[in-house]
């Protein structure tokens, strides 16, 4: 495993996954640019906000609804499944359907539900279906171009949405917030790109750590969502296995079952800590006591300090900090990081059986 072989990265990697992953800042910034040139018709008087999506549709609404909940007035509620929430109904309530592709069955479903319960309605998508009935009920769409995986188009599932509910009057304007994340994140990728060799880059390092261990990410407040994300990416990129406890909900359950079986986690798995200086202080706290238990119990652990002088810099440095580590774990595996041949073969499966 020599993650310093670039000769490697270019034969396990012939979609370029890792220039999606160097243009994600920028990506970032041209998706808030966007949102605030798309066309906009009066939405108002709404009081709640529903975000319909999944997999890598849904990660960028998972970190708008962490960023914004500290100051936006109204309930913002994530929904990862068919049809809708029961109280998704009538005009007060914002129904936003998001799909990288357009043809996502869930998301789908949420449309038509929305549509028939007469919620107000934006969707945001490259196209597909849910830009074709976009157009035939004459909802509001936004469309991006994007060519490569929805899990790469993260900069845009977040970054649309922030630029909308800013020109909704429910959170203040982020332009300054968001070019000093861009600028942060530029900064943190001096020392994680491919280029830049082991000793020195902290994402290859971790990486090396993780092989042949199930990865353990535990997080809380905003980069409750990176935590989320960094266990998609190790899945899809890394094809490992993963998963993700959230603090302070952990301390009262997950801590207790370190007992039995026996020996099922130590040598072979790796419990990881994000923190960031947003964290609320008891949650900072709990995070070094929880990660001592762990460690009493025989766990090797490891924390990740997020980079950046505000929350939002905090949750997308560790953002790509993450996609980084899981490229380099998935090099490191021997692994194309781009293709899902086990997805792709359920959807197929699924679309089958209907």
């Amino acid at each position: 495993m020599n993650l310093d072989d670039l000769d490697r990265y270019k034969q396990i990697d012939p979609q370029n996954m890792v220039g999606h992953i160097d243009g994600l800042p920028d990506q970032l910034a041209s998706a808030w640019e966007l949102g605030l040139k798309q066309p906009l018709p009066e939405i108002k008087d709404i009081r709640s906000v529903v975000i319909s999506g999944v997999g890598g549709s849904a990660i960028g609404a998972d970190l708008l609804a962490a960023y914004v909940q500290p100051a936006c007035p109204i309930p913002v509620f994530v929904h990862r499944d068919y049809n809708l929430p029961g109280f998704a109904s009538g005009s007060e309530t914002l129904v936003i359907c998001s799909s990288h592709s357009g043809n996502t069955e869930e998301t789908l479903s949420g449309y038509e539900l929305a549509l028939k319960r007469g919620c107000q309605l934006l969707s945001i998508s490259r196209g597909g279906k849910l830009g074709d009935l976009s157009a035939k009920n004459k909802t509001p769409f936004w469309k991006f171009e994007h060519d490569g995986q929805p899990r790469a188009a993260v900069g845009f599932s977040f970054g649309l949405l922030l630029a909308l509910f800013v020109r909704l009057g429910l959170i203040e304007d982020q332009a300054g917030s968001l070019a000093s994340t861009v600028a942060s994140m530029k900064k943190a990728q001096t020392s994680l790109t491919p280029d830049i060799p082991t000793a020195k880059n902290p994402a290859k390092r971790y990486a090396g750590q993780l092989m042949g261990r199930l990865v353990i990410i535990m997080a809380s407040g905003y980069l409750a969502p990176v935590a989320r994300r960094w266990k998609g990416q190790i899945n899809e990129i890394a094809k490992a296995a993963a998963q993700f406890e959230l603090l302070p909900e952990a301390d009262h359950n997950t801590l207790q079952g370190l007992m039995s079986p026996e020996n099922t986690l130590n040598a072979h798995s790796m419990p990881l800590f994000l923190r960031a200086p947003s964290d609320h202080p008891r949650n900072r706290l709990r995070s070094d006591l929880t990660r001592k238990v762990f460690m009493l119990e025989g766990l090797n652990t490891d924390y990740v300090d997020a980079r950046g002088d505000s929350p939002l810099a905090h949750m997308w440095t560790s953002v790509l900090f993450g996609d980084y580590m899981a490229y380099y774990l998935a090099s490191a595996y021997g692994v194309d990081p781009t293709p899902i041949p086990a997805l792709e073969s359920f959807n197929k499966s699924l679309s089958e059986a209907v």
